[in-house]
């Protein structure tokens, strides 16, 4: 079974085959990000558009019986989810209404400081908001994942203790692997293990320390990572941006929030557009080399096969239900 916690592409049937073809149980993908309660709506329909067209490929998941379920069939589980709570604009009824269409993750912010909390980019982090925490708890009582990935570190050790299920960091990786703000630190990868959480290695190039990076090395920090959290508390999420274009790029950047370009992990010398990807991870057809790769980083194939998906599922179960 293998389970993306996040897949951000510019989705498409060949990119549906795609999954398939790589072995793909379920992948979280990304509804919105910067987008009005009323656009995210459109967006919900293109999804439900796919689903009617695609039957034979894909499926929508809005519980862990549904992954399991797209296993059986032979089809890619589809997991809404937000990169940001734009979308729940400053109502709180939106989480249910939301988590009613089909959406079961959201993360509270994505880079900058939202109604809810900080994000990581932000000089100065205030922590979860009075409406953060009334978030967080209508979250975990509809049945949300609480996403922390580019969240600042104060909100995500708020949203850890505030949160009454077990939350996640969808794509992310450790500071030591490439220290940079959208990584975690070791303070937070042991709370978010103490409360049960997941966290979710990326193989996004800037995550990892750029495309020179092997897959023995990213393998290693994973080692070290089960050494801090648990090896039960780790999975996937690659943060893969297949066919997204320079538009969606700036978009995710820059959003309607500044007229400059706002360079993330990057930084302001990298280079304009999507980064170069490492060799020995590009699509979905690949996680066969990061399974390979665990392996012989000395996981145990029970232990590997937990990364590559199960202890996710065991993860939504707790949590979406």
């Amino acid at each position: 079974m293998i389970i993306d916690a996040l897949n951000c592409s510019n989705w498409d049937k060949s990119l549906f085959i795609e999954a398939l073809e790589g072995g793909v149980t379920c992948a979280h993908v990304t509804l919105a990000v910067w987008e009005t309660a009323r656009e995210t709506l459109s967006l919900v329909d293109r999804w439900n558009r796919f689903f009617r067209q695609y039957p034979e490929l894909i499926m929508k998941v809005e519980s862990a019986a549904d992954i399991r379920q797209a296993k059986e069939v032979g089809k890619v589980g589809i997991m809404l989810g937000f990169q940001n709570s734009s979308p729940l604009e400053d109502d709180l009824g939106m989480v249910e209404i939301f988590h009613q269409l089909g959406v079961r993750v959201i993360q509270i912010t994505y880079n900058n400081a939202s109604l809810l909390g900080s994000g990581c980019y932000e000089p100065n982090d205030g922590g979860l908001t009075r409406f953060g925490r009334e978030v967080v708890h209508e979250m975990n009582r509809v049945g949300t994942v609480v996403d922390l990935s580019h969240v600042g570190e104060q909100t995500t050790l708020d949203a850890i203790s505030h949160s009454d299920r077990p939350v996640a960091v969808t794509h992310s990786n450790p500071h030591w692997l490439s220290h940079i703000p959208r990584n975690k630190s070791e303070k937070v990868m042991r709370e978010l293990a103490a409360a049960d959480g997941m966290m979710g290695c990326s193989l996004y190039p800037f995550l990892i320390g750029g495309p020179e990076v092997t897959l023995a090395q990213f393998c290693e920090s994973m080692a070290r990572a089960a050494d801090v959290m648990g090896v039960e508390k780790l999975g996937i999420g690659t943060d893969l941006v297949r066919k997204c274009t320079p538009e969606y790029l700036e978009w995710l950047r820059s959003g309607r929030w500044t007229r400059q370009s706002s360079y993330g992990p990057a930084g302001p010398d990298a280079k304009p557009g999507w980064p170069e990807w490492q060799s020995w991870f590009k699509t979905p057809l690949d996680f066969g080399t990061v399974a390979d790769g665990l392996q012989a980083a000395g996981f145990s194939a029970e232990e590997t096969a937990g990364i590559m998906g199960e202890n996710w599922l065991r993860f939504f179960e707790k949590v979406i239900g």
